[in-house]
């Protein structure tokens, strides 16, 4: 197998991303509207989400557990960055955008509240929804049994591992087996990382030496090893491999090699948007609005907003993980 680029995935550019309508509700000038006053349902809204206009649902609204209406917001964990799903909008800024920030914003509309996003590391985002200080996750993370005794995963894109090269493939990574024997980067707590781990076995089968793996607590730090010459390659999701390696630096340091030889025996994944078990009755609403987005072709357009339609699944199922 040899190196490639997801061409689906050129086109997007930072001027792309800065587009008002996808990176800010208020810069649509308008927003969801709270909870009903005199207890009965909010008065419909509409907000624009990425180009699309995402109407409230007064009916999905009242599924909503009590204090989430109240409060008017589902408080969102997430560890930026990590592009194209969480990314700040620009050098500097503490504004977040994305594909999760984006999708999360369309389901907040369309239960008439918000999902305010607020940064965290990856391996601290269960334990602080955990802790209470979150009611959800979505940071592109991978609905897995062990997670959800932590919490209920409402699924919403499928993604499969890839490997991010730099330019050229000069370590030549063409089969999982060619990790071998090389040093390779993850980001630590992830799905990636213990599907490294299981590949050890792989080496050791073939009577080669261990992979090298070096995890870092943001994929940022994994990406930097790469660039610096420290690792051959950085194992994360097709996605964002793809979306790194045509966007860094103009496309000209980095490639990615994709597909079942280049990453074993693996298949896409759900990744799900993880729900407090404390909060009940969350779940089924976040499932509702979604699976409302999936039919009226919301959620697709967005999906297609960032280049990437081949993710999307028909379904929102809660609690989908293959193992």
């Amino acid at each position: 197998m040899t190196s490639s680029r997801t061409a689906a995935l050129r086109t997007i550019t930072s001027a792309a991303l800065a587009a008002a309508c996808g990176l800010a509700l208020t810069a649509c000038g308008s927003s969801a509207a709270g909870p009903a006053r005199d207890g009965g349902s909010a008065s419909p809204t509409t907000t624009v989400v990425k180009g699309v206009s995402i109407a409230s649902d007064p009916k999905l609204t009242d599924k909503l557990p009590e204090a989430v209406k109240k409060a008017g917001k589902v408080r969102v964990a997430t560890d930026v960055p990590y592009p194209p799903f969480e990314m700040y909008v620009s050098e500097g800024s503490q504004e977040i955008t994305g594909i999760d920030h984006d999708m999360g914003q369309a389901i907040g509309a369309r239960l008439g509240i918000r999902f305010e996003f607020t940064g965290q590391k990856f391996d601290g985002l269960l334990p602080a929804v955990q802790a209470g200080k979150f009611d959800a996750v979505m940071s592109a993370m991978t609905d897995k049994k062990a997670r959800e005794e932590a919490v209920d995963f409402v699924d919403y894109v499928n993604a499969g591992p890839g490997w991010l090269v730099k330019e050229g493939n000069p370590d030549g990574i063409e089969v999982v087996t060619d990790a071998c024997g090389k040093s390779v980067s993850v980001q630590a707590g992830t799905n990636h990382q213990k599907i490294l781990d299981q590949r050890q076995e792989l080496c050791k089968e073939q009577g080669l030496p261990p992979i090298t793996v070096l995890a870092f607590p943001k994929d940022s730090e994994a990406q930097l090893a790469l660039r610096s010459g420290k690792v051959s390659a950085d194992f994360l999701d097709e996605v964002t491999a793809a979306y790194v390696a045509d966007t860094a630096d103009g496309g000209s340091t980095f490639d990615t090699v994709l597909g079942k030889a280049a990453v074993g025996p693996t298949s896409a994944s759900p990744i799900g948007i993880g729900v407090s078990k404390s909060v009940p009755g969350l779940k089924e609403a976040v499932q509702a609005a979604l699976q409302s987005l999936m039919d009226d072709g919301s959620y697709g357009r967005i999906l297609d907003a960032y280049h990437v339609p081949s993710i999307a699944i028909a379904q929102a199922t809660i609690n989908g993980a293959l193992d």
